[in-house]
């Protein structure tokens, strides 16, 4: 389905471009406030890949807060769904008590089995601060997860599938106008594997939101997320042999998988940025997340890198407070 789409919009692409009409100009993010003096889009080397989705127009709209699922002191629950391109879907928006035109935050998750993962269960501590704290909580499923529609095409395009659906969360909120939310003030938090999808929407759509925090993050780099995305290979071996199918094998210097890493695009980056990582961290390893901020300060970005002495990949105790309290300061003081 993806694939299909991102053939298709080549072929536009082409066309504008032998019209005079230069590809960023005629397919800029609708919803994104695109700054200005950013480097010209590299090129398309493989469809699947970041530079296909720079060029790719915003699907996301028609966000519906479908029925109430709780209500507590701070903030009421809704089971709420919206469009990504073609496809519905589900998540949970938390919305303080008598807000309006707060700021906002749109939440992307780790990694959970979509065999096994419920609507909204994941990410539930961070949802809770937010929300406590009068942000608008915006939490997506992504494709093929809860009650989300199905793509298909997910692994052969190494989950470029949920990057558009983030994407398109951030458009849908700003597009419902809601008068809880202040549609020029949201944040983006992802987490794990969440944290790679956010570098990923940080380079393809630069302006979209006003800051962003990353938990724990994957590399920004494609081929060291390989191994972890498959594992245990023993049930997860389809998926690298999907993404290898339409990649080849995974390769530093091969050019579909260089144009599959954020860090490559880091000097499109134009928002602040806040990471969080354990020191015991045996998921995502912290030489990942020290990577990923010296190639950010060395294409001039502004990140704030704090680590934690022997936390793992899930922190948890005072550790795990911090991170929260200093995740809140830091959206207070960009969104």
């Amino acid at each position: 389905m993806l694939r299909t789409q991102l053939a298709a919009l080549m072929a536009v692409v082409a066309l504008l471009s032998g019209c005079g009409v230069t590809p960023h100009a005629a397919l800029s993010a609708a919803g994104a406030e695109v700054a200005s003096g950013l480097p010209p889009l590299p090129p398309v080397r493989h469809e699947n890949t970041l530079p296909t989705l720079m060029r790719q127009p915003d699907g996301g709209g028609d966000l519906r807060r479908e029925r109430v699922l709780a209500v507590n002191d701070a903030y009421t629950t809704y089971a709420m769904s919206y469009r990504s391109e073609e496809l519905r879907i589900s998540g949970l928006l938390h919305v303080p008590h008598h807000a309006v035109d707060r700021p906002a935050a749109v939440l992307a998750h780790g990694y959970q089995n979509p065999r096994t993962y419920r609507s909204g269960h994941a990410m539930t501590d961070v949802q809770d601060r937010l929300a406590r704290a009068g942000y608008v909580v915006m939490f997506t499923d992504y494709r093929n997860h809860g009650g989300s529609d199905h793509d298909s095409d997910l692994d052969a395009t190494l989950r470029t599938g949920y990057t558009v659906d983030v994407v398109n969360a951030v458009v849908a909120l700003r597009r419902a106008r809601l008068d809880a939310v202040d549609p020029d003030r949201i944040g983006l938090v992802g987490r794990s594997m969440g944290g790679g999808i956010t570098y990923n929407v940080l380079v393809s759509r630069p302006g979209l939101v006003k800051a962003a925090v990353v938990l724990s993050p994957m590399s920004s780099s494609a081929p060291d997320g390989v191994e972890i995305m498959t594992r245990p290979a023993a049930t997860r071996a389809w998926s690298l042999a999907a993404a290898q199918a339409s990649y080849g094998p995974p390769d530093k210097d091969s050019a579909a998988w260089q144009d599959l890493s954020p860090r490559r695009f880091f000097e499109r980056v134009t928002e602040p940025v806040q990471i969080h990582h354990g020191t015991a961290d045996r998921t995502c390893p912290p030489a990942w997340t020290a990577a990923s901020v010296d190639a950010l300060r060395a294409a001039g970005k502004e990140v704030d890198a704090h680590w934690y002495p022997g936390q793992g990949h899930r922190m948890s105790g005072a550790g795990h407070d911090l991170s929260l309290a200093r995740t809140v300061a830091f959206l207070d003081a960009h969104v």
